[in-house]
């Protein structure tokens, strides 16, 4: 199995370090975000099994406007580690969707005990997804058909992570452009459409008879990963 990744979000660079080193010791791929300007970008390429956030960052997005984007775009896990001690204040970091929520000052061995217990209860993000005669491998960004290197934009590769997140079941374009192309509100749009057009091209061995990521017409798509063809042909 390999190692868990952590991204610590952080701009304190000592505490940030007594994290880092002490997680690398324990096992864990650690990588460091030092303001909110940074996580998101970070968080998409490194796809981490945990984000450890501070509230309090230089610049960008507060830590709560990033709790509540990892947790709901990205799917993150994200333990809350921060000065503010409040009863509120970890109620609000609560409901955005934290997993947890640590006060500074705070114990290494209790944190790391709180890590683990995190990640044994969230559900293992799906790092590798095979469709038919093609596998995509989510962390090194590489997809293969029939064994031989097959070409994915970035895009491509998200639109496809949030597809496997919810297979068998409807994700709207609505959706995919707020998750893939961080639209805040769906504009009128056929940019979906024409993208899952060149995804299936790349994918299905019929792409005018979709098998794999089947059209829900005029709400969006749903991946199905053991079903027969369908008679639903892209519109785009």
């Amino acid at each position: 199995m390999s190692a868990k990744r952590i991204l610590i979000v952080e701009d304190d660079r000592a505490i940030a370090r007594l994290l880092r080193d002490n997680l690398e010791y324990d096992g864990f791929v650690v990588v460091w975000a030092q303001t909110g300007h940074e996580a998101l970008p970070m968080a998409r390429q490194h796809l981490p099994d945990l984000v450890l956030l501070d509230l309090m960052l230089p610049s960008g997005p507060d830590g709560y406007q990033l709790c509540q984007t990892l947790v709901d775009s990205i799917g993150c896990p994200v333990i809350i580690i921060t000065a503010r001690g409040q009863k509120d204040e970890r109620v609000r970091g609560l409901q955005l969707g934290a997993d947890d929520y640590i006060v500074k000052p705070f114990a290494l061995d209790e944190l790391l005990a709180r890590v683990h217990a995190v990640l044994r209860r969230t559900t293992p993000r799906q790092h590798r997804l095979r469709i038919g005669e093609v596998v995509v491998d989510f962390h090194a960004m590489t997809a293969t058909r029939s064994g031989r290197p097959l070409t994915l934009t970035d895009r491509e590769f998200e639109i496809l992570r949030h597809l496997a997140g919810r297979e068998g079941r409807l994700v709207s374009r609505t959706e995919l452009l707020q998750l893939v192309w961080g639209y805040r509100e769906a504009p009128l749009t056929r940019t979906v459409d024409s993208f899952i057009f060149r995804l299936r091209r790349k994918i299905e061995p019929d792409p005018h008879h979709p098998r794999y990521i089947r059209t829900a017409h005029g709400d969006g798509y749903r991946l199905t990963l053991d079903a027969e063809p369908g008679p639903d042909a892209p519109r785009a």
